[in-house]
């Protein structure tokens, strides 16, 4: 499968990396609106840089366009991309809306396109195997999961963070855990949420400072189809914490996965009122991110004709939760239904 970078910020170089590393993809160029950027990205890669988008999307050698812009470009871009005839992967969220989103799986499913979203880190080797200890019953029914993101203060890494301190901890690194946990235990059907702003006015590297423009701090309380009752808090304050990762609870024992998206996370398994131990993984695992790996899935579930796993349909439906908890934290803790659904994903393969 030929790919297109559309974005070349931080997370491009990593996504270079690894679908220039896997044999069955193939990097064809990247563009970006700061033109130097893509530049240097295609420069490393010996691929296109375009100009512009449009360049980009008249390319028949591109089959699938990577979405790396900013959150409130998804949707342009993604829909551009689709009338263009490719098939596209986006960086989450799918869409700042819900309607948004919507439209977005109606447009590929009318163009026969496939359209995915990360995050896709379910498909490592610890959150596979925890998901596989999961349904062989390990842990019995599980019926209560905390999850942390713990993301800290982005200026100490991000030359400018604005953009993502605009969508909120929650839309930025609470979609890990609550895509993790939907296609474990089904989709959401009520948010119950508290958001603030903790530290107002933040401080770059240069020394300018810059206000904060929506909560850098969120706490939900989400109920699942399969009657597990989850806790996530996100946050751009605390960083290193001693809370961290999932936790799954059951009748059994419980589980934890010490990082919803590193694929050599610790995995732990503790038995009801014994200690937790741990546990190898099914296979041994990427180190880090493989940032390709559902491009991979997508290329295979094309050749295979099945669903791909990390789908668009699924990440509309985070997205759904996403405004639901907004919503509740606007009104004061209010519970808000979910309603939408989309097919759960297959384990992989060698995790079935």
């Amino acid at each position: 499968m030929r790919v297109a970078l559309v974005g070349c910020g931080n997370i491009a170089v990593r996504y270079a990396a690894t679908i220039a590393a896997a044999p069955t993809l193939t990097l064809v160029g990247a563009t970006d609106v700061d033109a130097d950027r893509a530049k240097a990205l295609a420069a490393e890669h010996g691929v296109t840089a375009y100009g512009t988008l449009d360049e980009l999307l008249a390319d028949g050698d591109v089959d699938t366009v990577v979405n790396l812009t900013f959150p409130a470009a998804h949707a342009s871009v993604t829909t551009a991309a689709l009338e263009a005839g490719k098939h596209v992967h986006t960086e989450k969220p799918l869409a700042l809306t819900h309607e948004e989103a919507e439209r977005l799986v109606q447009l590929a499913d009318e163009r026969g396109l496939r359209l995915g979203s990360a995050p896709a880190t379910l498909l490592g080797e610890a959150q596979q195997s925890a998901w596989k200890l999961v349904r062989d019953g390990a842990i019995g029914r599980v019926r209560v999961v905390y999850a942390e993101a713990n993301w800290g203060r982005l200026e100490r890494w991000h030359p400018d963070p604005r953009s993502l301190y605009a969508v909120g901890p929650f839309v930025d690194v609470g979609v890990y855990s609550l895509s993790i946990m939907t296609a474990m235990f089904g989709p959401v059907r009520r948010v119950q949420a508290y958001s603030t702003i903790v530290e107002p006015e933040r401080r770059f590297p240069d020394g300018g400072t810059f206000a904060m423009e929506g909560p850098d701090f969120v706490v939900a309380v989400v109920e699942l189809a399969d009657g597990v009752v989850a806790r996530v808090t996100a946050s751009f304050y605390v960083g290193t914490s001693k809370q961290g990762g999932l936790e799954l609870h059951g009748d059994a024992g419980s589980l934890h996965l010490g990082s919803w998206q590193d694929f050599d996370s610790s995995l732990e398994l503790q038995e009801r009122g014994a200690e937790y131990a741990s546990v190898k993984p099914l296979r041994e695992p990427y180190p880090g991110i493989d940032w390709s790996r559902a491009l991979v899935d997508l290329a295979e579930a094309i050749d295979d004709d099945r669903p791909h796993r990390a789908t668009g349909e699924h990440a509309a439906h985070v997205v759904e939760v996403l405004e639901a908890a907004r919503r509740s934290a606007e009104e004061g803790g209010a519970a808000v239904d979910v309603r939408s659904d989309f097919r759960r994903p297959e384990p992989l393969d060698w995790a079935s």
